[in-house]
């Protein structure tokens, strides 16, 4: 069995905390990483099974930090260095920029849809209920696909 990696952005940990379904990580990947400064911005919510690991390459998180905020230039080079590994990334920006440096990469809304689909939401006819109350912001066709999901 392969050893499922993801480095997560502090978006995700946020969201996943504020809607109840934190637990998800654990269930679906056998090692939770954030940068440092991603720990720093999740803050006292950050749950233990959550390692801190920071990138070595300062180069690089100089130079996407000039058109990135700070966690995600450190999560995209973190993930850059570590092989076989996902990268859990909303921001579009964010989100560009890592598919085009090759990182592997989703975002909150495909770990729900991966939680839905393993049965792991206690309740997912609520989920897009309790993302927009986050703040969470889906489009329209997201939301029907979360819904199909769902029946």
């Amino acid at each position: 069995m392969t050893l499922q990696i993801v480095i997560a952005d502090a978006s995700c940990l946020i969201t996943l905390d504020n809607i109840n379904e934190i637990d998800l990580l654990p269930k679906l990947y056998d090692q939770i990483y954030v940068t440092p400064e991603v720990a720093n911005e999740v803050g006292e919510s950050l749950p233990e099974w959550v390692y801190q690991r920071s990138s070595s390459n300062h180069s690089l998180i100089k130079q996407l930090s000039a058109k990135l905020e700070i966690g995600e230039a450190t999560s995209i080079a973190l993930a850059l260095e570590l092989s076989d590994c996902i990268l859990i990334i909303d921001e579009k920006k964010g989100r560009r920029t890592a598919k085009q440096l090759g990182n592997a990469i989703t975002g909150t809304f495909g770990i729900v849809a991966k939680g839905i689909e393993g049965g792991l939401i206690d309740s997912p006819n609520t989920i897009v209920e309790r993302l927009e109350q986050a703040g969470f912001h889906i489009s329209e066709t997201l939301k029907a696909k979360l819904r199909a999901e769902i029946h």
